[in-house]
């Protein structure tokens, strides 16, 4: 099982997040994105915007994994957070989304970037993952699920 805590820290998630539309969405994983990662709010809350613009990133079964390319990243980051209601997000299928993987990677990353969004792209399209995520009660729980620490109790 993929583990993600080589680009995901504790307190770069939220398992509780209230937002009423995508660009709140995006803003609220830019304030936790700058508070975590010493990142500038702004800016990656524009990255984010601009790549979105190009199409939604939104890829079915109510999940979307946006990102961007920062200048001023030196290493892959990641800020997951479950929705308390889903979002309407313009998805291939229509559905509107409850979890987001945001990766953030910086300018030059090329293939690392296409590597690890193909690595939480697989997966967040198992069924499996997708129940336990949406199960975790708690900020810690989920961290537990993404660090691949099975045998701590997340649910």
């Amino acid at each position: 099982m993929p583990h993600f805590d080589d680009i995901l820290l504790p307190k770069a998630l939220n398992s509780r997040l209230i937002a009423s539309n995508k660009k709140q969405l995006f803003q609220r994983i830019a304030e936790i994105a700058a508070t975590v990662y010493a990142l500038d709010e702004h800016v990656v809350f524009e990255r984010l915007m601009e790549r979105e613009r190009l199409g939604s990133t939104g890829f079915g079964g109510g999940v979307a994994i946006p990102h961007a390319k920062l200048d001023n990243l030196t290493s892959m980051r990641a800020v997951v957070v479950l929705l308390e209601e889903p979002v309407t997000f313009d998805a291939v299928d229509g559905l509107p989304v409850d979890l987001v993987f945001a990766l953030l990677s910086p300018i030059d990353s090329g293939a690392e970037h296409l590597k690890t969004l193909a690595r939480v792209s697989r997966y967040l399209r198992d069924e499996r993952h997708m129940a336990r995520l949406r199960g975790a009660g708690s900020d810690e729980a989920l961290f537990a699920l993404l660090a691949g620490n099975e045998a701590r109790d997340a649910a």
